[in-house]
């Protein structure tokens, strides 16, 4: 090497040597960082605007969840940050918040009290905290706790949850009460032909059990001594000037021993007693039982024919017990026989039978049918629907709004606002849509008819809440 290049290495040394012992001697380095650094902060950090109101709790400097209701100092001695009114932040519906300078004002009208379990826990906390599942506590307002039952929710959450409502009206309350029956002849339309007097019965005419007759058809002929006696009186008197007439005389006798009108008449006209004397069918209808035979002889009372008019039937139904206070007289009832199947017969309600069955614990109801084309036999299977509910308009609500606890029925009436309170009701008849109220709710409140369980259980929390001690509550 050189004696230049030699002197001029060893001056640079000098140089760089008492440079960097002068630069440790004065701290240059952590000067220049600490400049750099707070230069660099300086451009990140924003001005953070001043909070007005109290101060209602002091949270940690860095940010972490870690709240004090009084000064406190971190582990390294950092002060925790006060935290007032306008800071406080806000649960809305997308999460955590800070109030905007407009929501500051409100925020200030509306105190905090306390912040509860977001699992309905009995815990409460002065300042915001977290539970162990990561959810944060939910503020409690001033005024809420006065108001323990009613429910606040906010706009969105009703759109989220489903909640519909409706309002409460005047109708009339309906169902269906479907029970089994049976298809019987109507008892005021069934004839019995019996003689009056003994009489030989003559000529029976070809009409068997089962088969149908007109009114005024010919039965059988019969010849009774007592009748042609008192025949043989009335053509009598007729002979001898009196005037015909079915109330006088012997006429009157004759009506009274059965003979029909026609023979009277014939009698009075050719002054002459038939040797027998026709019976004719009294009514339209079916045959139900013959016993007359040519040549026997019937005495007074026996049963020679029966015979029922089938144009109208009844339906003899078994509805039980528990449902005959929606059973009245007059309803529209729809039967349904298993051999006609798809057609449908409509009727009404003719009368409720003042029994019960002891074994069945039912009690029979008649229904009264048109039958004109004879369809509906005696005996039939049918399947009843009887129309049952209040006849009068009532106040009735959805079947849906209406919780039932067993112990009390609940339905949630609609403050506005996003206001819920539970009513306690009385129920009438239920029906297929609507259920009858008959205290509780007025026609014309708005109540909940969906999503109306979600309110119950917040109600049910908030009362929960509401009745723990002043300790427990508010800590």
């Amino acid at each position: 090497m050189t004696t230049p290049r030699f002197i001029a290495t060893v001056s640079l040394a000098a140089i760089v040597g008492g440079g960097g012992y002068w630069a440790g001697k004065s701290d240059v380095v952590s000067v220049v960082g600490a400049y750099l650094g707070a230069s660099h902060m300086a451009a990140e950090a924003e001005p953070r605007p001043e909070g007005t109101g109290a101060v209602i709790y002091y949270s940690h400097p860095d940010g972490l969840a870690e709240y004090s209701a009084e000064p406190k100092n971190t582990n390294d001695g950092r002060p925790f940050v006060a935290v007032r009114e306008s800071e406080d932040v806000s649960f809305g519906e997308k999460g955590v918040v800070l109030p905007a300078a407009d929501e500051a004002s409100a925020s200030t009208e509306r105190k905090i009290l306390y912040y509860r379990n977001p699992m309905g826990l009995p815990d409460t906390s002065k300042v915001p905290k977290k539970d162990s599942m990561g959810m944060d506590y939910l503020p409690v307002y001033d005024g809420e706790v006065g108001e323990s039952s009613t429910v606040r929710v906010s706009l969105g959450k009703l759109q989220r949850t489903g909640v519909k409502t409706a309002l409460a009206e005047t109708t009339t309350v309906s169902r269906k009460i479907r029970v089994p029956g049976t298809v019987t002849l109507d008892e005021r339309m069934v004839s019995i032909i019996s003689m009056r007097a003994d009489a030989f019965v003559e000529d029976v005419a070809d009409v068997t059990t089962g088969d149908r007759i007109k009114r005024g058809e010919n039965l059988f002929h019969f010849y009774s001594k007592e009748i042609a006696t008192a025949g043989a009186e009335y053509a009598t008197e007729m002979r001898n000037g009196g005037k015909p007439g079915p109330d006088s005389g012997s006429a009157l006798r004759l009506k009274n021993l059965g003979v029909p009108t026609a023979t009277i008449t014939s009698i009075a006209n050719e002054r002459k007693v038939p040797q027998s004397i026709s019976y004719t069918s009294p009514r339209d209808g079916v045959v139900l039982e013959r016993m007359a035979v040519s040549g026997m002889m019937a005495e007074a009372g026996d049963i020679l024919f029966r015979i029922a008019d089938v144009s109208k039937v009844w339906v003899i139904a078994d509805v039980p017990e528990y449902e005959l206070s929606a059973v009245r007289k007059g309803a529209v009832v729809s039967v349904n026989v298993r051999n006609l199947p798809g057609k449908v017969f409509t009727g009404k309600v003719d009368l409720i039978y003042p029994e019960v069955q002891m074994q069945t614990r039912t009690t029979k109801v008649r229904i009264e049918l048109p039958n004109r084309d004879g369809q509906l036999m005696s005996n039939m299977y049918a399947e009843v629907e009887i129309e049952a509910g209040a006849g009068n308009p009532v106040v009735a609500v959805p079947n849906s709004s209406v919780i039932d606890t067993g112990d009390r029925q609940i339905v949630f009436l609609d403050k506005g606002e996003g206001k819920f309170e539970p009513v306690d009701v009385a129920l009438g008849v239920r029906g297929e849509d609507m259920t009858e109220i008959i205290k509780g709710i007025a026609s014309g409140d708005r109540i909940v008819v969906s999503a109306n369980f979600l309110l119950d259980a917040e109600s049910n929390l908030n009362a929960a809440l509401s009745a723990l001690t002043p300790s427990e509550v508010k800590p």
